[in-house]
């Protein structure tokens, strides 16, 4: 069951009250921003931000993160996961960076899609965090709760994206993107959704259906 604009309007407002729309990973720059995204992915932001508190120390920008073999960087992430790949799309991303972009991350979707490992997702979080462009990101939290709560009813990321710019003001893409992944890990979660304490209950679809 889709919900109305004027419900998605209150449902991002009541969100604003409890959660915070910026982030949980811990950065200092889009650079930083980017590399974090990327080990992101199928982690959890405490586990990355720890493996960025040690990696950054000495390998914060794309010069010094481009002296590491991937052996040298499969090693400090090793405990985030798929840390093969992602050591390797992080050099080849860092590369690019040097070689095309003058050293700087890309400030536009297009051209951030262009670079390794820089799925459409990963683009849109640099887009809007680094950037402040308008974009929703939709990982894992953000498809589940986006369609169970009534905000989109899609079976994939790419639909469900597009449904969420549909039903949300521009200007809040970006913010409802944060709060949905919080809603998602508060009480929208995957096994066991907390629906009596959620801040949204009243304006849940699955309610307004019962």
């Amino acid at each position: 069951m889709i919900t109305s604009k004027t419900n998605a309007k209150k449902i991002i407002s009541v969100l604003s009250t409890r959660f915070s729309d910026k982030p949980a990973l811990n950065f200092n720059s889009p650079y930083e921003l980017l590399v974090a995204v990327i080990l992101s992915a199928q982690c959890t932001d405490e586990r990355v931000n720890k493996i960025t508190a040690q990696l950054f120390k000495e390998y914060n920008t794309p010069e010094k993160m481009i002296t590491l073999s991937q052996e040298q960087l499969e090693r400090y992430i090793f405990s985030c996961g798929l840390y093969r790949s992602k050591a390797k799309n992080i050099l080849l991303m860092t590369e690019s960076i040097l070689n095309r972009f003058n050293g700087q991350v890309p400030s536009t979707l297009n051209e951030l899609r262009t670079l390794a490992g820089v799925g459409r997702k990963t683009a849109n979080v640099v887009y809007s965090v680094a950037f402040h462009g308008n974009a929703i990101a939709v990982d894992t939290h953000v498809f589940r709760v986006a369609n169970r709560i009534g905000l989109a009813n899609e079976k994939n990321e790419l639909k469900t994206e597009l449904a969420l710019q549909n039903i949300i003001d521009e200007e809040n893409w970006s913010k409802a993107h944060h709060y949905l992944i919080y809603l998602g890990r508060s009480y929208c979660t995957a096994r066991k959704p907390d629906c009596e304490n959620c801040p949204i209950k009243d304006l849940c679809a699955k309610k307004i259906k019962r």
